[in-house]
């Protein structure tokens, strides 16, 4: 499990605990607004698949530069999984040139028809979202939703 930084280490933790996997953390700077550069890993990840976790993406510069760098690293091979998917600009190009196996994101942000497929696949919020709301009518737990061993 790879965190794309530092700020979303915990919720990498977190991940690599329920999948009993290792966790490596990218480090990572913005010298300018939309401009990410990768330095270095925090972890081994040579020989590995890694699985990056993050809350969107928006240009892809910070993921395909993550991506870069994890296979300069060794990574065998890397999935992306993000909440949100802007993919404005040059985000599509960025990940079809990409060395990534699959890139997932929610569908809290529309990701047209002829986008998806090869390497964008995109999810539905919805049944989490009508458990969260049937939870909260019917006044039961909505933090049993965040259960790993709750299924929809």
């Amino acid at each position: 499990m790879v965190s794309p930084d530092v700020g979303r280490a915990k919720a990498a933790k977190k991940l690599a605990d329920l999948l009993e996997a290792d966790l490596a953390i990218m480090h990572k700077s913005r010298p300018e607004h939309n401009v990410a550069e990768v330095s270095s890993v925090i972890g081994n990840v040579t020989g590995k698949v890694c699985i990056l976790n993050d809350d969107m993406i928006d240009t892809a510069g910070s993921i395909t530069a993550s991506i870069a760098k994890l296979r300069e690293e060794g990574a065998v091979a890397v999935y992306i999984c993000a909440t949100h998917g802007l993919f404005s600009g040059p985000a599509y190009e960025r990940l079809a040139e990409a060395d990534v196996e699959e890139v997932v994101v929610c569908n809290t942000v529309p990701v047209p028809k002829e986008r998806q497929g090869d390497k964008i696949k995109v999810i539905s919020v919805a049944p989490i979202l009508a458990r969260a709301i049937k939870n909260v009518y019917m006044e039961a737990s909505v933090s049993t939703l965040f259960d790993p061993e709750f299924q929809l």
